[in-house]
C-alpha cells in the first residue's frame, strides 16, 4: 500500500466469524444485515486474530481485510510499522456480538497462564459497551460468594448434560443498553441471551468454558479446554473473584473529560482500568478533531469522515482504522453522531 493512503482513515471489509453459540438478529439494527439468528453472531473489528474454530471457514477466519483489496489488517501492520502504530504494534481486538442464546460460562487466561501454556505474551482481559438488548436480557460476572473448588467441579460434572449447570454459581446482573463493565482474566462469566455489545479485548481467541452444552450444541474437549489438560484449564478458574466487590470493580460509569460544544467525550475505560486497552465515547454535534491512534464504530446517527483522503459518509455500523501517520482527520455532522473511540496500548500517552 502507498505510504500515503496511510494518513487518512482505513476501512475494512465486513468481517462476521463463526461461533458455538447463536446469536446476529440484532445486527439488523446496528449494521443493516438480515434479521436472523445463526452462527456468525461476531463481527471482528480491526482484527489480527484467527479465530480458534474447531472448523475454519477458511484460513484466515478472523482477521481483517482493508476495504478494496486483498491486504490484510495484520499484513500492513507488519509492513507498515512505523506508519500504523509508530512502531508500536496494535494489541487489541473488537468485536461487536449479539447473543441469542447464554454463552457457556467461561475465563480467559492472564498473561503468565499464556505465556505457559500458549506460548502467547496476551491473555484476554476485556470490556463490554453494552449497545442494545432483547427482553429479559442477563450478564453473569463473578462467581456467588462461597463457591468452592468442588462447586465449580460439580457444575462441569452437572453439565454434560443438557441443562443449566452454571447460572446458580455465577452473579447475575441485568443488561442495559449504554452500562459499561470490565472484565479481568480469570474472571468467571457469561453473557446472557439477547445482549448486542461492543467488546474490546487483548487480541487472543483464548477461551476456557467447561460447560459441555451451548444450548443446543454439545462443545468438544478441545473447544472446552484448548488441547489442556482439563485440571490444567480448570485452574485458570480465580475462585476468589466471588461476590459484590466483583460487581463493583467490573461496572464502570462513564466519566465526562472537559467541555467542548461541538464534541462531547466520555471516559468508559481508563488505562488506569487496565493497561490492555482504553475506550471513550464521543457524542458528536458538530464536529470532532480523530487526533488518536484507534479503532472507531458509530453507534448512532450519521456524518461525514473528513481527511486528505476526501469525504468519507458514515452511519451507525460503520467502524474505521486511524493509522499513527494520519493528519487531520475531523468527524462533522448536521444532525448528531455518537462513536466509540478503543486505544491499544500503542496509544499509551
Amino acid at each position: 500500500m502507498n505510504k500515503s493512503k496511510l494518513q487518512s482513515p482505513l476501512f475494512f471489509e465486513r468481517n462476521r466469524v463463526f461461533r458455538v453459540y447463536e446469536g446476529g438478529k440484532l445486527f439488523h439494527d446496528f449494521f443493516g444485515d438480515e434479521a436472523v439468528d445463526g452462527n456468525l453472531p461476531e463481527e471482528w473489528i480491526g482484527s489480527k486474530v484467527k479465530a480458534l474454530n474447531k472448523v475454519m471457514r477458511s484460513p484466515d477466519e478472523g482477521l481483517s481485510k482493508i476495504r478494496g483489496g486483498d491486504e490484510t489488517f495484520a499484513s500492513l501492520l507488519a509492513s507498515h510499522p512505523e506508519e500504523m502504530t509508530g512502531g508500536k504494534g496494535f494489541d487489541m481486538l473488537v468485536k461487536i456480538l449479539d447473543s441469542a442464546v447464554r454463552l457457556p460460562a467461561q475465563t480467559h487466561p492472564d498473561p503468565a497462564f499464556s505465556i505457559k501454556h500458549f506460548a502467547s505474551n496476551h491473555g484476554k482481559t476485556e470490556c463490554w459497551v453494552i449497545l442494545a438488548t432483547r427482553p429479559g436480557a442477563k450478564l453473569f460476572l463473578g462467581f456467588k460468594e462461597g463457591i468452592t473448588e468442588t462447586d465449580l467441579r460439580q457444575a462441569v460434572k452437572k453439565s454434560e448434560e443438557p441443562g443449566d449447570a452454571f447460572s446458580g454459581i455465577l452473579q447475575e446482573v441485568e443488561a442495559k443498553a449504554g452500562d459499561v463493565w470490565l472484565i479481568p482474566a480469570r474472571v468467571a462469566h457469561a453473557i446472557g441471551a439477547g445482549c448486542l455489545i461492543l467488546e474490546v479485548q487483548e487480541p487472543t481467541d483464548f477461551t476456557i468454558q467447561p460447560e459441555r452444552w451451548c444450548d443446543r450444541y454439545r462443545l468438544s474437549d478441545q473447544e472446552m479446554y484448548l488441547g489442556l489438560d482439563k485440571e490444567v484449564a480448570l485452574s485458570c478458574f480465580d475462585l476468589q473473584q466471588a461476590g459484590p466487590s466483583v460487581l463493583a470493580r467490573g461496572r464502570k460509569l462513564p466519566q465526562a473529560d472537559g467541555a467542548n460544544i461541538g464534541c462531547k467525550k466520555e471516559v468508559l475505560i481508563s488505562f488506569k482500568d487496565t493497561p490492555c486497552f482504553a475506550v471513550n465515547r464521543y457524542t458528536v454535534n458538530t464536529s470532532c478533531a480523530l487526533r488518536n491512534l484507534a479503532v472507531y464504530v458509530v453507534t448512532k446517527g450519521e456524518g461525514e469522515l473528513v481527511s486528505p483522503a476526501g469525504r468519507t459518509f458514515l452511519k451507525k455500523g460503520m467502524y474505521f482504522f486511524v493509522p499513527f501517520a494520519a493528519r487531520e482527520v475531523t468527524i462533522c455532522t448536521k444532525s448528531g453522531l455518537e462513536m466509540v473511540e478503543c486505544l491499544p496500548p500503542a496509544a499509551k500517552q
